[in-house]
Parts: C-alpha cells; structure tokens; sequence
C-alpha cells in the first residue's frame, strides 16, 4: 500500500540544503530535526552500477572535482568531499552517500528520488534496491526524462512514481474521465510555473486531487508561498529550508 495521496509532507530538498551540503547525510537528517516529514533527493549511477546520491553530473561544483559520476567506481565517487559547493565550506566529513545508505538510515520514511542521468541501465538497478528494502510504498520514483518513468512502470515497479510532463499536461487539460484512464503517475511534483502555464492555481490542483493525485510545489522557500499553496490544497512543500516552512503545517 503506497502512502496516503493527500497525507500532507513538508519534504527537505536535497535535506536542509540551505544549512547544510545538499544532498548529504548530515543535511538529511538536519532536515528531520527541522520539522521535515520526507525527503527529496537525485540520484546517478557510478560506472561499476551503484545509486549514488547527488543532483549534478559531475563534481565540480560540490566538490572541486571535474569528474563524472558515470565514469567513476563507488570507492572513487565516495572519496570526495562534498564541502566545497557550499557556501562557507563546511566540515571536511561530508561525502556522496549511496542511496542503500540514505534507504537504511530513514526506514518509513517518504522518499522522492529523482533519477538524473538519462541512462536506462540506472532504473533496474534503482527498482532492485529499492526493492530489497522494501521500500516501494514510500519511494516516489520521479525523472526530467519521462521515458525512464515510463520504463520504471513496465518493469512492475510498485511503488509511486511521479506524473512526466505530459501527464502533468493531461491532468490541467484532458476531460477528467480521459484522464483518469492516461495519468499513470500518483505524484505531481511540479514548480509554480512550468510548460509556460501556471500551474498553483486551485481549479488545477482540485483536478489533481480528484483524479486521487498528489500535488507538491518545489522549491518554496518562503513561508507565504507555501501557506497559499497548501490553502490551495496542495498535498506538499519542498524546500531548501524546513524550519522556515515547518510552522505553517503546525495545525494543518
């Protein structure tokens, strides 16, 4: 049984990235101790098949290191210190986690992985580990590249995964019986503003709702904006920040 689709989440973006280095075991669970209830987080595929836990290609910009996950073992990704993208540094001991790592250390916890490499060999690969934590239930699957989604549900994945963009479009647009029977996804995990339309506005996310759809805006950082957003009736805020956030689900 997956989560309840309108169960309301307050989920870390890449952790408390905003305090913390993205996407780092420490800016996880700083965002649990900030009033965080999930988790989002991107995920790669090391060249010896592993699913590591970062949002760029390469490390460059996290860690001063030009190279590319892709053409990396684990044991040469998990040496570098992911410190250096963040402002101020930070402390040396941060590294690229796996998601084994982040699975086993959040057991219950929801989950929404966003597969970044456009790389079909990644999604087995993810499904199985996901799978031998039995994780499914609370694991989000989610990705720019749509045919991946798509490959991720006909490999049986159980779990939810996220709306693709023409499924976010069929969801604003398509008559609510021809929906129903297209929109495969259970989450729309989408910005404020996207494909040139808007999509916070309450006649979408009722639609969304109504076909029994989560709704979860990234990224809002401001605590006016995700107030609107949930009196609106979205199911989700994702944000660098959650202690910023955190008070406005208080009572909800």
């Amino acid at each position: 049984m997956v989560w309840p689709p309108h169960e309301l989440r307050l989920f870390g973006h890449r952790g408390s990235s905003a305090r913390l280095p993205e996407n780092t075991m420490a800016a996880f669970r700083q965002a649990l101790n900030d009033g965080a209830t999930a988790l989002e987080l991107d995920v790669h595929r090391t060249a010896d098949g592993h699913i590591v836990v970062a949002h760029d290609p390469d490390g460059e910009r996290m860690a001063g290191v030009s190279d590319r996950i892709a053409d990396l073992p684990l044991q040469a990704v998990r040496r570098w210190t992911v410190a250096a993208g963040f402002p101020g540094g930070g402390d040396a001991r941060h590294t690229v986690p796996t998601l084994d790592e982040v699975l086993e250390s959040f057991p219950g916890l929801p989950i929404s992985v966003d597969l970044k490499p456009d790389d079909p060999r990644a999604v087995p690969e993810l499904l199985g580990l996901i799978d031998r934590h039995g994780a499914a239930p609370r694991v989000t699957v989610g990705s720019f590249h749509g045919h991946l989604v798509r490959l991720a549900r006909r490999l049986g994945y159980a779990g939810p995964t996220a709306l693709t963009r023409w499924e976010v479009a069929a969801a604003r647009v398509l008559p609510r019986a021809v929906a129903r029977r297209t929109v495969r996804g259970q989450a729309a995990m989408i910005p404020r503003r996207g494909m040139g339309v808007d999509l916070d506005g309450r006649h979408f996310i009722g639609r969304c709702r109504t076909l029994g759809l989560r709704v979860d805006y990234w990224v809002v950082n401001s605590p006016a904006d995700a107030r609107e957003l949930l009196d609106r009736g979205a199911t989700g805020i994702i944000t660098d920040d959650p202690a910023r956030i955190a008070g406005v689900f208080r009572g909800r």
